[in-house]
C-alpha cells in the first residue's frame, strides 16, 4: 500500500473518530434518559440525535431518470448510504444486509421505508451504471448521483464524508464510511446506522424508531 493510500485511510479513521465522539455528545441528551429500550435501540446501532437536521437543499439525478431535491425525501423513512459500483467490499456487502433487512422487517415497516445509495464515484456511475448495480441486490433499492460537490456536501451535512478517489489513476478507489442516515419522513436527518450493521438487531428496533 502506497504512503499516499495509507494517509487518506488514517484521515477517514480520524474523520470517523472524530465522528463517533461528536455523535456520542450529541446523543448524550438522548441517553442519559436511558431505559431499556433506549439501550436496546443503542446496542442495535441505531443513533438517534437529539435535534433532528435539515439537509442541504440540493437536486441530485435519481436512477429513474428524476431529479430529487434533498430536501424533500419526504412522506416516507429513508436510509441514506454513500458508495459506489466499482467498491470491491463495503458496498456489496451492506447492500446484501441491506436486502437482508428488508425481508426481515414488518410489512408496516418495509412499506415505509426507501433505501438510497448516493454514489461517491460520480465519473464512473451514470445512472444507468447505478440502476443496473442496485437492481442486482434489490429492483426496489434507489440511487442518487450528481455533482462531485454536491454529493459531498450532502456527505458532510449527514456527517458521513468520505474521500474521492484520484480519478488519474485507471482503477481507483474511493475511501467512504459503512454508515447509514436515518431520513424521517419530514425530510430531516432523524440518527444513523452504525457500521458494521447487525442486521437482526436493527430488524428488531428499528420499527420501533420508525413508530409514530
Amino acid at each position: 500500500m502506497s504512503y499516499l493510500n495509507k494517509g487518506r485511510i488514517l484521515i477517514l479513521s480520524l474523520i470517523g473518530i472524530v465522528f463517533a465522539v461528536l455523535i456520542g455528545l450529541l446523543a448524550g441528551n438522548y441517553l442519559n434518559t436511558d431505559n431499556d429500550a433506549a439501550q436496546a435501540i443503542r446496542e442495535a446501532g441505531i443513533i438517534v440525535l437529539p435535534t433532528s437536521r435539515e439537509l442541504p437543499a440540493l437536486q441530485l439525478t435519481r436512477t429513474d431518470g428524476a431529479l430529487q431535491d434533498t430536501q424533500k425525501l419526504t412522506g416516507q423513512w429513508s436510509l441514506v448510504f454513500f458508495g459506489y459500483t466499482f467498491c470491491p467490499d463495503i458496498c456489496p456487502t451492506t447492500l446484501a444486509e441491506l436486502r437482508q433487512l428488508k425481508k426481515l422487517l414488518p410489512q408496516e415497516a418495509k412499506d415505509n421505508l426507501q433505501i438510497l445509495m448516493v454514489s461517491v464515484d460520480p465519473f464512473r456511475d451514470s445512472t444507468e451504471q447505478l440502476k443496473l448495480y442496485l437492481q442486482y441486490f434489490d429492483p426496489e433499492f434507489l440511487g442518487l448521483t450528481g455533482e462531485l460537490t454536491d454529493v459531498q456536501i450532502l456527505s458532510n451535512a449527514l456527517s458521513i464524508p468520505f474521500i474521492p478517489g484520484d480519478t488519474s489513476k485507471p482503477r481507483y478507489t474511493v475511501d467512504h464510511s459503512g454508515n447509514l442516515a436515518i431520513i424521517s419522513p419530514d425530510g430531516r436527518q432523524h440518527g444513523f446506522l452504525r457500521a458494521p450493521l447487525d442486521i437482526a438487531k436493527i430488524a428488531e428496533q428499528l420499527p420501533k424508531v420508525m413508530a409514530p
